[in-house]
């Protein structure tokens, strides 16, 4: 027998009602900000996540799925949806369009790393993307879409986490100080980031090593080397945060784990999934575009792990839809009855009713019961003497009522039913 790839997980028929229900109310809260959606191939040119993402993260370092196509040409599966909407927009010329360009995508990334709760190898993620706003407000506005996402699911237990990491300017400076309070403390950090010491200081900060934690709990914040820019953009976010009644605390140590990331960065982290507990990350990428070919051009976003997300709504106990089930479950009795299924079956679904109907030739008892394991409303029973009548027996599920309906008034009688 072969297995499901570690780190991989089928979505059942039975499961995949939740996957439309909060994908649904994704695109609906896109649909409120204006938001279009973008899709990008799901596999991509392995430069522009070395030049996007950045070759001193895990995810390029550890964790990306690299091949070699039959060109002898390098690809990878993407492991985040932004480099890809990035080298799309530059592509595309979208930077011609009047700005901003907002974005959403819900795609498959892929990453080898340890299997967690709701991170999978293969795992799905919902973005947004604001390209061409370097006003405060557009932090705060893709802030309010999250938060608008989670308050329709009805999560309230969701804590909102702010910082800014600043500009390439006031960044050197405080990555001086940093390598400064770290470089007497090198042997007590995990072998990572001794290298990131050199390259990325601030990643260090990201470590979820225990001792890589003890080490940096009294290090210098990024928040205190910001240069006057990047200040009052930080202010000017809060205040925006503060206007539209949006709490949040200023946490000094989320930097994010992808070197894109310029001035605000957030969370919204959820207790309830266990210690890696970020439902969705995100924060503006103001150098992502000329990283990666383009113009310069300022942009904001978050993504957003539906797995993680799925988790958090069943762990509150809250909705996550509700398995498929049809208006309809028509049950042939005999064979003639069999021959017109299928043709009742679409004059009913040409009115928006959905239908099943038996295929198995199941005698009369045994659709009974199939019928009401799929939680069908209404049973139509079609014997030799309703064939004789041209009629059916429509049997209401839930009140056990049932009634004879003339073969060629059943989508009336169905349509009002489900009206009233």
């Amino acid at each position: 027998m072969i297995n499901v790839p570690k780190g991989t997980k089928d979505v059942l028929p039975q499961e995949s009602y939740k996957w439309h229900f909060v994908e649904g109310v994704v695109r609906e809260v896109a649909k409120l900000f204006c938001v279009n959606e973008i899709r990008t191939p799901t596999f991509e040119h392995t430069e522009l996540f070395l030049r996007g993402v950045g070759d001193t993260t895990d995810i390029v370092n550890k964790e990306m799925y690299t091949f070699d196509d039959k060109g002898g040409r390098s690809m990878t599966l993407k492991p985040e949806g932004t480099a890809g909407v990035a080298r799309a927009f530059i592509e595309n010329s979208l930077y011609g369009n009047a700005q901003p360009t907002k974005m959403y995508y819900i795609t498959p990334v892929f990453r080898y790393e340890k299997p967690q709760a709701g991170r999978l190898r293969e795992h799905h993620q919902f973005g947004i993307e604001y390209y061409g706003a370097e006003s405060p407000s557009a932090d705060v506005e893709v802030i309010l879409l999250a938060k608008t996402i989670f308050d329709k699911l009805g999560v309230g237990k969701l804590s909102l986490n702010i910082n800014s990491i600043g500009c390439p300017t006031c960044r050197k400076t405080y990555n001086d100080a940093l390598k400064s309070y770290l470089g007497s403390k090198l042997n007590d950090m995990c072998a990572t980031c001794r290298e990131r010491f050199e390259k990325n200081p601030l990643r260090i900060l990201d470590c979820k090593e225990e001792a890589c934690k003890a080490v940096t709990k009294d290090a210098p914040n990024v928040i205190d080397y910001l240069c006057d820019d990047c200040k009052a953009h930080h202010e000017s976010v809060c205040k925006g945060l503060q206007a539209s009644g949006v709490e949040y605390k200023i946490n000094p140590r989320i930097v994010r784990g992808l070197d894109y990331y310029t001035r605000t960065v957030f969370e919204f982290v959820s207790e309830n999934i266990g210690a890696q507990g970020t439902v969705c990350g995100g924060g503006r990428y103001n150098g992502l575009v000329e990283q990666v070919g383009g113009k310069p051009c300022p942009a904001v976003g978050f993504g957003m792990g539906l797995e993680r997300l799925i988790l958090v709504l069943e762990s509150l106990g809250l909705s996550v839809g509700r398995e498929y089930a049809p208006t309809v479950y028509i049950a042939p009795l005999c064979d003639s009855a069999r021959e017109i299924t299928p043709s009742i079956a679409m004059d009913l679904r040409k009115s928006g009713i959905s239908v099943d109907y038996d295929i198995m030739n199941r005698g009369f008892k045994p659709q009974l019961k199939y019928a009401d394991k799929l939680n069908a409303k209404y049973l139509v029973l079609i014997g030799e003497d309703e064939m004789a009548a041209k009629a059916v027996a429509v049997k209401d599920m839930e009140s056990g009522v049932q009634e004879k309906v003339s073969l060629d008034g059943l989508v009336t009688y169905i349509c009002q039913a489900k009206r009233g």
